[in-house]
């Protein structure tokens, strides 16, 4: 909020100082006296001004969006194979689970949880590894993920659910889609991650190491490649960084605040959080070709939204209308925004995600979780 109030302030500035040299030139006001002119005329400059900087900040309070509030210790925590796992819950009714994207944490869907929450079960979900989830020092791969959420609609939500994602939540929403069906009632994309599949690529398969490669390039490599990115993760970390890179995929960046920067930035000063990094940038980041876009959509099953930013600089629509063509049971609503729409333009993607919730919850509820 305080870009907001930092942008009405500015902007009735500029209005106040124009307001203010028209009516003190109007030939209609007529005062006495140097003095009292001039007084006057301070008066009459700081009382418009006021007037319209309240009146300002008035409208933006009372068309302001309500804002999950920001805890530094998180919500609420789940047990996962040993893991400490965050989540917040809000509302009552159809459930519906959130998950975020690279770097980000539920607090990324600050302006969607409260407005949701008044018709349906808002869940939303840090996968592993990020947020106010536990940094765990495993080898990380999306079936990783996609566990971590199937086993979360089975022992918190308790019932089949409708999935939103975005960015790299996306990938692990419709992955979760494809492989337990019986699970997911819905998914929405916002500017997924993930490919098509190549059929002209060659196979990666390699044939056995020789003994240099392995005792002396690969830890050679390895070596490199912790200094090198231990540097970048060190930058990246920077409160001025992560802010550069967030105005960079939001093309109104009003919402790119201190809240925002904030949710970023709490979770990276977790000791393991370096380690993890190097992790998914060595291994998950680098081979992310065994699940393809067109293989899981082929295995896809229910209603598929798209709600996509067609300015975002990473994902652009090209691949919204793909994935509409490979998969004709998909809605599209295509937003002038980055690559977060649902926080640079969360009153449109609400609006256009409430709509397609409650027309598919009509539908008729799958079988309960306890059966399958």
């Amino acid at each position: 909020m305080s870009a907001a109030i930092s942008l009405s302030v500015s902007f009735s500035k500029h209005l106040v100082d124009s307001n203010q040299r028209s009516l003190l030139n109007s030939r209609r006001i007529h005062f006495t006296g140097t003095r009292c002119t001039i007084a006057r005329r301070e008066l009459l400059r700081k009382s418009i001004a006021l007037s319209v900087c309240c009146s300002l900040l008035a409208v933006d309070k009372a068309q302001g969006m309500e804002m999950l509030p920001f805890k530094e210790d998180g919500y609420n925590f789940w047990k996962w194979r040993g893991h400490k796992i965050h989540y917040v819950v809000e509302g009552s009714g159809p459930p519906v689970v959130l998950v975020h994207g690279f770097g980000a944490s539920a607090f990324h869907w600050r302006y969607n949880i409260p407005e949701l929450a008044k018709n349906y079960k808002v869940y939303a979900l840090d996968l592993l590894g990020f947020g106010w989830s536990e940094k765990a020092i495993i080898e990380y791969d999306a079936s990783i993920w996609m566990d971590q959420l199937s086993d979360f609609l089975s022992e918190i939500v308790k019932e089949p659910a409708f999935l939103v994602g975005n960015s790299l939540g996306g990938f692990t929403v419709l992955l979760t889609a494809a492989e337990k069906t019986s699970k997911v009632r819905g998914v929405v994309l916002l500017n997924s991650a993930g490919q098509f599949g190549d059929p002209n690529k060659k196979s990666d398969k390699k044939e056995g190491e020789s003994a240099i490669d392995k005792f002396l390039v690969k830890p050679l490599k390895e070596a490199f490649q912790r200094v090198v990115l231990g540097v970048i993760f060190w930058q990246s970390k920077q409160p001025a960084r992560i802010e550069k890179v967030l105005k960079s995929v939001y093309i109104n960046s009003a919402n790119v605040d201190e809240y925002l920067v904030k949710s970023i930035t709490a979770p990276a000063s977790d000791p393991n959080a370096g380690e993890v990094y190097y992790r998914l940038m060595t291994r998950f980041m680098t081979n992310q070709s065994k699940y393809t876009l067109d293989s899981l959509l082929s295995k896809l099953s229910c209603p598929l939204l798209l709600l996509w930013g067609d300015l975002d600089p990473w994902v652009g629509p090209t691949k919204a209308a793909r994935i509409k063509e490979f998969y004709p049971n998909t809605s599209v609503v295509n937003l002038q925004a980055g690559h977060c729409p649902h926080d640079e333009v969360p009153e449109l993607v609400n609006k256009a995600l409430l709509e397609w919730l409650n027309s598919n919850s009509l539908e008729p509820n799958p079988s309960s979780l306890q059966a399958v």
